[in-house]
């Protein structure tokens, strides 16, 4: 992309793929990397993975699909503001949530709990494992064979994992770091102390944009809240009492979706300003500079970074720990645990996984392919494994 800014990231200088794929005369790299994604396996299947509310619970809600697509498009949408690569921000954004386990978080907390001994399970390391290993649609290759920038970003979107001495950072210096991060084949160090690209820092805060809005969304279809709750919350307080002043007689869920929309834009459009802001103060003028700023650069304002806290935790108390939502994540959280437990006795998974499973020399080793295996399912996948290896299938109703 010609246009773009000297900070930005170009396809043309990438560190390349481990395994050499030629030039393509209508592509570029990060171009084939999307293309690669969106064709995937592990893609398709995040239509039928929990994000919040369980798949069973109505075709209106969202599911890790919709969501990455949302991600994607807010993504792009900052990466062209900002004048950054808009094909290394979509790779990145439609490849985050690809180690999501069915379930969404509760599926992730039983595999972190399982897999203790072996340094937990984290789902970014898993959507590594995802790309580099996993996927084996590829004749001469595992993997998808991505370029180094968008391996990059999947594991860094949120931040190094480690600072310069190789002590933990973040919420990885409370968890400690995650297992995997140095069995990662790409074609380069990814310099886990480092900071990740703009493009990836744009896919990160796309995310957290696109939790808030959809999150109020299905809690209001959900009946879990009204939008006069919202009066006095963070960030979405003075949108609600906007919207409810300009349109107080038009349908709730057209008030609804007034609220969403001028939250996303708004949101949206404090980041381009502020990041636009501080890429100018932090002197950058190559990818390479970014990498070792020091400090993220694509954010909020600080008072639109506090309000949004303030939002997450309305979210956090009325929502994510709603009754409605915690009974099913019980039950799921039991449904993947028993299927862990299973095949670890039994080892009886099918397919390639049997063959990995039966192979592994080590209870270590076993654990890993019944993690894979495990995290790949989709949601109503899992639910049919359970029934037919325990004769039983939750009510989530």
């Amino acid at each position: 992309m010609s246009d773009t800014a000297p900070y930005a990231s170009k396809p043309e200088q990438s560190c390349g793929r481990l395994h050499g794929a030629g030039p393509s005369p209508t592509r570029s790299e990060y171009q084939r990397d999307r293309d690669r994604i969106i064709h995937s396996t592990a893609f398709r299947r995040l239509q039928h993975k929990t994000q919040v509310f369980l798949h069973h619970e109505g075709k209106h809600f969202r599911n890790r699909l919709t969501h990455t697509l949302e991600v994607s498009q807010m993504a792009r949408s900052i990466a062209r503001a900002l004048r950054l690569n808009e094909d290394l921000a979509e790779a990145v954004a439609l490849s985050h949530d690809l180690g999501h386990t069915p379930f969404g978080h509760a599926g992730e907390r039983v595999l972190h709990e399982k897999m203790l001994a072996l340094g937990g399970f984290d789902h970014n390391v898993q959507a590594m494992r995802v790309v580099t290993r996993l996927e084996n649609r590829y004749a001469e290759h595992d993997g998808l064979n991505l370029t180094w920038e968008t391996l990059e970003g999947i594991l860094k979107h949120n931040g190094p994992l480690t600072h310069a001495d190789g002590t933990p950072f973040g919420r990885y210096a409370r968890e400690g770091l995650p297992a995997g991060i140095d069995d990662i084949p790409a074609s380069a160090d990814l310099g886990i102390s480092t900071y990740a690209s703009l493009e990836a820092q744009a896919a990160a805060i796309a995310d957290d944009i696109a939790y808030n809005a959809h999150d109020i969304d299905d809690a209001l279809r959900a009946g879990l809240i009204v939008l006069e709750d919202m009066i006095d919350v963070p960030l979405a307080g003075p949108i609600v009492a906007e919207v409810l002043g300009l349109y107080p007689d038009v349908a709730p869920k057209r008030q609804a979706h007034e609220v969403q929309r001028r939250l996303i834009t708004r949101s949206i459009e404090d980041v381009i300003a502020t990041s636009a802001a501080q890429i100018a103060g932090s002197g950058v003028a190559s990818a390479a500079d970014v990498r070792h700023a020091g400090r993220t650069l694509v954010s909020f304002s600080p008072e639109t970074a506090a309000a949004e806290q303030g939002l997450k935790r309305f979210l956090f108390e009325r929502v994510y720990r709603h009754e409605s939502v915690m009974g099913p994540v019980r039950q799921s959280e039991a449904v993947v645990g028993s299927l862990f437990d299973h095949y670890m006795q039994a080892r009886d998974l099918p397919g390639r996984w049997g063959v990995a499973a039966a192979d592994a020399p080590t209870p270590q080793a076993l654990a890993r392919v019944v993690a894979d295996f495990i995290a790949g399912m989709t949601d109503p996948y899992a639910l049919d494994e359970y029934g037919r290896l325990f004769d039983a299938r939750p009510d989530f109703r």
